[in-house]
């Protein structure tokens, strides 16, 4: 026949409370010995009475395990937080130099705007509704190397007349 179960609530006699307290606390500490015997691992218990008396029980150091549990803890909360310090300083650092380059980039494009006018942009857009491609002949995935070169003039007898880019393919 087995033992009937107990309900687990507070006991209300003091010496009976002590007794039960006494056995189980040593059961634990001797479960804690056993797994640490058979796994390998690296145990750590401490026990305060009622009466505020300690009790512990370590397979190497008790400071050893809370300095080492404290360390864990802390790093598995730096990587659960996404807001901790660390990651929040990198990315508010990164958010400010993105913000500059954004900024820079707008004033030099309307900068850009001011200085080539209307008949530039006019230009731009028609090359934006026909796309332009350049190949290789060979493979469409090959790199294409381009160098551009000095302007020269299209025509010689009217230099005056329109300007030609150099373009070189290698």
């Amino acid at each position: 026949m087995g033992r009937g179960k107990i309900v687990i609530r507070r006991i209300d006699n003091s010496t009976s409370r002590q007794v039960t307290f006494s056995k189980r606390r040593n059961g634990l500490l001797k479960k804690a010995k056993e797994l640490s015997i058979l796994c390998d691992a690296e145990i750590g218990v401490i026990i305060f009475s009622s009466t505020g008396k300690l009790y512990d029980y370590a397979n190497t150091s008790v400071k050893s395990i809370i300095d080492r549990y404290n360390k864990q803890k802390e790093e598995q909360q730096q990587l659960v937080n996404p807001a901790s310090e660390v990651k929040g300083n990198l990315i508010y650092h990164e958010n400010l130099e993105l913000h500059k380059k954004v900024k820079l980039v707008s004033q030099e494009n309307s900068e850009l705007r001011e200085v080539y006018g209307k008949q530039n942009v006019d230009g731009a857009n028609r090359a934006s509704q026909a796309p332009c491609t350049v190949g290789n002949g060979y493979d469409s995935h090959a790199p294409i190397h381009l160098q551009l070169s000095q302007p020269y003039p299209h025509n010689i007898e009217a230099p005056g007349k329109s300007m030609k880019l150099g373009l070189q393919l290698q």
